[in-house]
């Protein structure tokens, strides 16, 4: 994959991007957390017999906390009941929803670069989003 796709005329090193990039990062500075999980979807997530979930996470790391949401929205496996209560502990800032393919790029790109097919789409699909 290189800097630049002519599938959507999208040029990831374009100023446009990366002053889009730029000002998604400042618009949620205050919801950070110390660590959150790095690989945050369905097949990291383990129910005991009594329904308590746990999660599985080699990547958890530090880092935004809207790149949880994003996680488990690119790879799916939670439904709207785990956002809402997700927002109900620690309410999100205004805008996270326009911040996650944001949050989704780096993960979409290593996925691209490993798995090819339809990644590579889906990566240049989150850099036309931040526009």
């Amino acid at each position: 994959m290189t800097g630049r796709s002519t599938d959507r005329g999208v040029d990831v090193t374009s100023p446009s991007v990366a002053t889009a990039i730029g000002e998604a990062l400042g618009a949620g500075v205050v919801s950070m957390r110390p660590v959150h999980g790095g690989d945050l979807w369905a097949g990291n997530r383990l129910v005991d017999r009594t329904g308590r979930s746990w999660l599985v996470d080699p990547a958890a790391h530090g880092g935004h906390r809207e790149f949880d949401l994003a996680m488990m929205r690119l790879f799916g496996g939670f439904g709207t009941a785990a956002f809402d209560a997700y927002d109900a502990a620690f309410p999100l800032a205004d805008g996270w929803e326009n911040r996650v393919s944001l949050h989704q790029l780096a993960p979409l790109v290593v996925h691209a670069v490993k798995f090819g097919g339809s990644y590579r789409g889906a990566t240049v699909a989150a850099v036309a989003g931040l526009r």
